[in-house]
């Protein structure tokens, strides 16, 4: 498929919403992905070419590149868990720093102009309790933050193609791993209501606000930025809201039908957790047009209803 638009990360969270997003205009994509993991809902779709490329595998994903000669590349591929990252922090190093390399270095030597994408993070701010802005100061405080500070620096050096970097920060929707906060609450409502657990909903801490966006709204940002923006400079995609996460939890179980009561659970507890992440999209807003159009009781509502097709799947 020569000319079609590579996503790398094909079967993550955004990955595959930006699969979907880009299909939408686009007669093909083409999607890496470990095929072991393939996206079901894209699996029998002609109009998308999947391919098992490693990221730390250097001469593969050069060869690859150099064979595919992408009109545009959105390098999603990477570890995408914070909490992880306490546990394994030199393979989010690893997949995150060193893949993106590889990607950048594919690039230059296959001799491409197109543009690339980088998705960094809002974990490479220091933490704040105001909005944050792209040029407040930078200082992550976990690893997860640190590995994509890394990926960003790396972007931001690359002179060969137009590289555009974006900071997402929180995102939610259909298809998200239940390891993030409001997909965990959805699915164990949903396993609630089918009598697959009993009535308690497990926490970690319900104080913590979030700028939450519907990561169908986040892809759409990242074309348009590769689409509008100016490389090398980053953009924030959110919201400009936090929520409170004790209020989302809430608003999900007004969305069910079941008598849920709700216990703190210790296991869920991170080593660090700033109380309030929240970002400023007006450069986005003013450079690209960008602005979400998704509310966030349509997320979640989306989102549980999601989970309730899964389980009921299993049945």
């Amino acid at each position: 498929m020569p000319g079609s638009p590579l996503v790398t990360g094909a079967t993550g969270f955004a990955g595959s919403h930006l699969v979907d997003h880009l299909l939408e205009e686009e007669p093909s994509v083409v999607a890496w992905a470990h095929l072991r993991d393939r996206d079901t809902h894209l699996a029998r779709d002609a109009r998308v070419q999947w391919k098992s490329v490693d990221l730390l595998d250097r001469d593969g994903v050069v060869k690859a590149l150099a064979d595919l000669r992408p009109s545009a590349v959105y390098h999603c591929g990477g570890i995408a868990h914070v909490g992880e990252s306490w546990s394994q922090p030199v393979r989010a190093l690893s997949v995150n720093v060193l893949g993106t390399h590889h990607v950048l270095e594919g690039v230059r030597e296959a001799g491409l102009d197109c543009p690339v994408l980088v998705t960094g993070s809002a974990l490479v701010y220091q933490p704040s309790t105001d909005l944050l802005r792209e040029d407040d100061p930078i200082g992550p405080s976990d690893p997860y933050g640190v590995s994509k500070l890394g990926q960003e620096m790396l972007a931001a050096r690359s002179a060969h193609a137009p590289v555009f970097i974006v900071r997402p920060f929180n995102h939610a929707g259909p298809r998200q791993s239940p390891t993030y906060v409001t997909s965990s609450f959805a699915r164990q409502i949903a396993e609630i209501e089918t009598g697959r657990r009993e009535p308690v909903l497990r926490v970690g801490n319900l104080e913590s606000r979030r700028d939450i966006t519907d990561v169908r709204d986040t892809v759409r940002a990242y074309r348009l930025v590769v689409r509008h923006g100016r490389p090398g400079r980053p953009y924030n995609v959110c919201s400009s809201r936090a929520y409170r996460i004790h209020d989302l939890l809430d608003a999900l179980i007004k969305m069910s039908p079941a008598t849920i009561r709700v216990e703190m659970d210790p296991d869920r507890l991170r080593p660090s957790d700033n109380p309030v992440i929240a970002g400023d999209r007006s450069r986005v807003g003013a450079e690209t047009g960008w602005e979400p159009r998704l509310p966030i009781d349509r997320t979640l509502s989306d989102l549980l209803d999601y989970w309730r097709l899964q389980i009921a799947g299993r049945s």
